[in-house]
């Protein structure tokens, strides 16, 4: 069974935005679609490193702001001719609080 940690107020991450989640595991990228719901990946486009937190959210996917790498958010993995992957961690929206898998916040970062 997962445990999930209570991160903010869904209202506090924009429609189509995100926000950047300090963990022990590293930066997490939590973004919230134009229907509400919400991802987590990492911060961190394998590209060059972008920050995807700051990169254009469109339907189910974000596109990196620095080379336009798009990640489908649902499975963490590059469309198109890209190759690459980021990780994904368990989130979910409770009466309007956006939850975040327990392990993050006490897993050391590899």
């Amino acid at each position: 069974m997962t445990l999930f940690v209570d991160i903010g107020a869904l209202d506090d991450i924009p429609q189509q935005g995100a926000r950047v989640v300090k963990t022990a595991q590293g930066c997490i990228a939590v973004f919230r679609t134009a229907d509400d719901t919400v991802f987590a990946l990492d911060d961190r486009c394998p590209h060059k490193g972008g920050p995807l937190s700051e990169g254009i959210v469109h339907g189910t996917s974000v596109t990196c702001p620095l080379h336009n790498w798009v990640f489908d958010m649902n499975s963490g993995q590059a469309q198109g001719a890209d190759q690459g992957m980021v990780r994904t961690y368990p989130i979910r929206v409770e009466a309007g609080r956006v939850l975040i898998s327990a392990r993050l916040a006490t897993r050391k970062a590899a």
